[in-house]
């Protein structure tokens, strides 16, 4: 008699669960609230610098700033060397520079110097990682770049666009949620008074580009998307380029969660649509 009630419960515990999913993707899909097109004078970034166009993340940044118009020049600053960054150098849009230091930016000026905006990508899983040097990578390599960035520039507005995470807390259990907040905290402090503007953005999961996605990647996107906990990559990159362009509505220290980055690259698509007919 256990084993059909144990089947029973199950059965009513998924059966809840397919509810819940549906409705939560029924609500979403009914949400009409659609950012109105950009027309407004846009916030100028021809130039561009990209940190971690070789992970998940920059990647689809990388793809999204080469189909972006805007941008006349991509300065990529990675360790390693992908097919897209090979594409966008023979393309002429990329100039790669290959750097190891991130404590250390002084190689890096003349590239830094040129960005208008710069987007970073830089990140690593905490699994195995201690609590030292994931808050290196993902709080001190970012505030010694603005550090040096704000102390080399001559722009009279630059916006550093980070990607964080969703679901932290100071107070959380988890290691990682309390470093991407001290993070956060870290470089909207370190912009305040200076004509940089730090905006975060915090996806849940991050489904890799067409290219670079396999099929339990492409899984689990089409799982969490439906109920807004997912963000295609490129998206995010869409999506700050179109909070770049309108820079004006935004303050230092904003945060956007998956559902914002949807809508700020949905109207980023719309832009360029209308600004193509």
């Amino acid at each position: 008699m256990k084993f059909p009630r144990l089947r029973t419960f199950l059965l009513a515990a998924l059966a809840l669960f397919a509810l819940v999913y549906i409705a939560g993707a029924v609500t979403l899909a009914r949400k009409d609230d659609a950012i109105a097109v950009f027309k407004k004078p846009a916030a100028t970034y021809e130039t561009i610098a990209i940190f971690g166009a070789s992970g998940t993340a920059g990647d689809g940044i990388l793809k999204a700033a080469l189909g972006n118009p805007d941008i006349s020049r991509i300065h990529v600053i990675t360790r390693r060397v992908t097919p897209r960054i090979e594409a966008g150098v023979a393309s002429g849009k990329v100039q790669m520079t290959l750097h190891m230091d991130y404590l250390d930016y002084s190689a890096v000026q003349r590239q830094i110097a040129d960005a208008d905006a710069v987007y970073w990508a830089i990140g690593i899983s905490s699994v195995g990682v201690d609590e030292k040097t994931y808050g290196m990578i993902h709080v001190d390599f970012p505030a010694r770049f603005l550090a040096e960035w704000t102390h080399v520039s001559d722009k009279s507005d630059i916006s550093f666009h980070y990607i964080s995470s969703s679901d932290i807390s100071e107070d959380s259990s988890a290691m990682w949620a309390r470093e991407k907040v001290r993070a956060e905290r870290t470089l909207f402090e370190l912009a305040e008074g200076t004509n940089l503007q730090v905006i975060a953005y915090r996806p849940d999961y991050i489904g890799p580009t067409d290219e670079e996605a396999h099929i339990g990647q492409d899984i689990l996107f089409w799982f969490f998307a439906p109920i807004g906990a997912a963000v295609r990559a490129e998206q995010i990159g869409q999506a700050m380029f179109e909070v770049t362009t309108r820079m004006s509505e935004f303050e230092n220290g904003d945060k956007l969660g998956t559902r914002s980055i949807v809508r700020y690259s949905d109207a980023y698509d719309r832009r360029r649509i209308l600004a193509d007919q």
